[in-house]
């Protein structure tokens, strides 16, 4: 299994359909080393204000997706 460091640089855009959220973004994606770690694993990083307009486009896509569902299921 291969690790990797991703670094979000920008969220262009989100949106949702068919059951899926999909978000366009800019990232740098670079293989690491797994040597060392007890467990692969992948790193996300961003920076506090792309974390905040994640954080906030997801809760707005929630939304939309909690909005169309019928009033007994929510």
């Amino acid at each position: 299994m291969k690790t990797f460091q991703i670094e979000l640089q920008k969220v262009k855009a989100m949106g949702n359909r068919n059951g899926l959220v999909e978000a366009r973004i800019d990232a740098l994606v670079l293989p690491i080393n797994a040597r060392g770690e007890e467990s692969p694993s992948t790193t996300l990083s961003f920076s506090e204000e792309t974390a905040r307009v994640l954080m906030l486009l997801l809760k707005q896509q929630l939304s939309e997706i909690d909005g169309r569902k019928a009033r007994s299921q929510r």
